[in-house]
């Protein structure tokens, strides 16, 4: 069974920023696709940011132009670094993994960030 735990969430002021983290227990380099997803008190997941294989990105609107994924191959580790935070983007935060283009996704258990104003 594949592990992937987050970490780095917590509380940080309105304009601060965070750094998550999602260790995968097992290789990600052939993964077709690593995620940052989000869920809100009273909304739907929503897509934060996805980063294939490839090396492609996706951000949602939202997202642009202050946060950026990454990975560390070596580290089985994907990074969400989000910068010039608002109470806004309060919510717990998931770590996606969808291993083939065609196959199911898998989460992490999500770690919460909240920004105070």
């Amino acid at each position: 069974q594949v592990h992937m735990v987050e970490s780095g969430g917590g509380l940080v002021q309105a304009g601060g920023s965070l750094r998550l983290s999602c260790v995968v227990s097992t290789p990600i380099s052939n993964i077709y696709r690593m995620g940052w997803y989000r869920q809100a008190p009273g909304k739907q997941r929503e897509l934060v940011a996805t980063l294939l294989s490839s090396g492609s990105t996706t951000y949602a609107d939202s997202a642009k132009g202050r946060f950026s994924i990454s990975r560390d191959n070596a580290k089985n580790t994907v990074y969400l670094q989000m910068n010039s935070l608002n109470p806004e983007d309060t919510a717990v935060y998931y770590c996606n993994r969808k291993p083939g283009a065609f196959g199911s996704d898998y989460w992490g258990q999500g770690i919460q960030v909240t920004v105070s104003s």
